[in-house]
């Protein structure tokens, strides 16, 4: 005899799974302070100067929260998005570990500058972190522009053809992220620096999806009606 499944299983599943990935999003954004954290170990005298790393390190903790917090996103949502797209939902995916890989390089660059004033290195080791720097910089591009929005062109693609949520809040990532792309180009041909005005406007619109997306799937989760048409699509 077969096990007779309650009505509401489904629906609670879903719930389970858009509100677990809602807390993730909302974790992918602890690491804002790093910014901060990390204007001592990126200055020019930071090899020859004293004082505690602690603030570094406290970044570095940040950032690997927030790669493994962005690889739990998509494989969270993998389950129902794959329902309306797998091909789709498996990019996502593959683009969030990329995202994450290479922000965990870029802290393995912030953790060898750390070592090597630790080791005393001193004046020689000037240029080598000036390299590293530059290093982080430059990957920092990668990881927390450009993938981004991949990422986002993706998810905001699968949540507007499932209308899993409001397809207003699906448009702002799939418009964000050429947007962010253009930034991108924008500091890789140093038309515009990281600090600048365009750097900072070019990110928004992926920062609002993604801080929205968070808020909204915890608290609302995800339509109902439409969660239970990809069920069908894939049982029926």
């Amino acid at each position: 005899m077969s096990a007779i499944k309650p009505a509401n299983e489904g629906q609670l599943s879903h719930r389970s799974i858009s509100r677990t990935a809602g807390i993730f999003y909302v974790l992918t954004f602890v690491s804002i302070p790093s910014i901060g954290l990390y204007s001592g170990v990126k200055s020019a005298d930071y090899m020859v100067g004293s004082g505690s790393d602690n603030a570094a390190v406290t970044g570095a903790i940040l950032e690997i929260i927030v790669g493994l917090a962005g690889i739990a996103t998509a494989a969270t949502l993998f389950p129902i998005l794959k329902k309306q797209n797998e091909s789709a939902a498996l990019g996502l995916v593959a683009a969030r570990i990329l995202e994450s890989a290479t922000i965990f390089v870029g802290v393995a660059f912030i953790m060898a500058i750390i070592a090597l004033r630790d080791s005393g290195a001193g004046e020689s080791g000037l240029a080598t972190s000036h390299a590293l720097v530059a290093l982080y910089n430059r990957i920092f591009l990668v990881g927390q522009s450009f993938m981004p929005a991949i990422c986002d062109l993706l998810l905001g693609f699968l949540l507007y053809k499932s209308r899993l949520v409001p397809r207003r809040l699906s448009i702002i990532g799939i418009v964000g992220g050429p947007i962010l792309i253009a930034g991108y180009l924008a500091q890789m041909f140093d038309l515009a620096g990281r600090s600048s005005a365009v750097a900072g406007l070019s990110a928004i619109p992926v920062a609002l999806f993604e801080f929205s997306l968070g808020v909204w799937l915890i608290v609302k989760g995800f339509d109902a009606e439409e969660a239970a048409k990809l069920e069908s699509r894939t049982t029926g």
